[in-house]
């Protein structure tokens, strides 16, 4: 099995950030995307993706079955509030693992929460989805969106063993459409997935990232 990179890697934040310019748009202004609002916030700053990574998803769903869409869950999120979720998250762990070093809890915290200082929602980079039926419904894919490694037993790992055929099939298709239209995936969630920044860089191949972390107010 391939090692799994995560966003606590020095390799990730050595990347450099060639910042290109591009907006952030809102996702649902087209109307042709699925959009939850389970993560909607008071500034709407959710649903904000950077535009090459919207029209890339818009390719995602050409590629998709009749009767299968995308639905998307969570976009950009300001860089305070990706610090709120990684300290969170991280003061469960020192809670759970009071012998752990601080090392320890931080590469720990990043396999669910990026640290923020290269978190791709931050960046307008990434984006939180799933797949959904015709009529909005959302699909099995083996665990509820955003269950951490300790909730889900590690079934929230893309391709944790355990789950059933029907989950296994949603992700693989997932997936494949996703990679096809130019994404990674953060192989501890499998429905983060990102371009242009600086994990999907390094996982690419690619010498810079294309997006560095963006404030809300810099959208147009």
């Amino acid at each position: 099995m391939t090692e799994l990179v995560l966003m606590s890697d020095p390799k990730v934040a050595a990347i450099p950030v060639v910042e290109s310019g591009e907006r952030l748009v809102d996702v649902r202004h087209d109307g042709w995307l699925l959009v939850d609002t389970r993560k909607q916030d008071p500034a709407d700053a959710f649903a904000f993706l950077r535009e090459g990574v919207l029209e890339r998803l818009a390719k995602a769903q050409a590629m998709l079955p009749a009767g299968l869409r995308l639905l998307f869950v969570e976009g950009y999120r300001p860089p305070s509030l990706q610090r709120e979720y990684f300290e969170e998250y991280a003061d469960q762990l020192r809670a759970t693992h009071p012998s752990w070093s601080t090392e320890q809890i931080h590469s720990a915290a990043s396999r669910y929460v990026s640290p923020p200082d290269i978190a791709p929602h931050s960046a307008g980079a990434a984006v939180d989805l799933t797949l959904a039926d015709a009529d909005g419904n959302e699909l099995d894919l083996g665990t509820r969106m955003n269950a951490d490694p300790e909730e889900s037993e590690g079934a929230c790992y893309t391709h944790a063993a355990g789950i059933s055929d029907e989950a296994r099939a949603h992700r693989e298709l997932l997936g494949t459409v996703l990679t096809a239209a130019g994404l990674v995936n953060y192989p501890t969630e499998w429905w983060h997935w990102s371009f242009g920044d600086r994990y999907w860089a390094l996982i690419s191949g690619e010498t810079a990232a294309l997006y560095g972390p963006k404030e809300i107010d810099s959208r147009g």
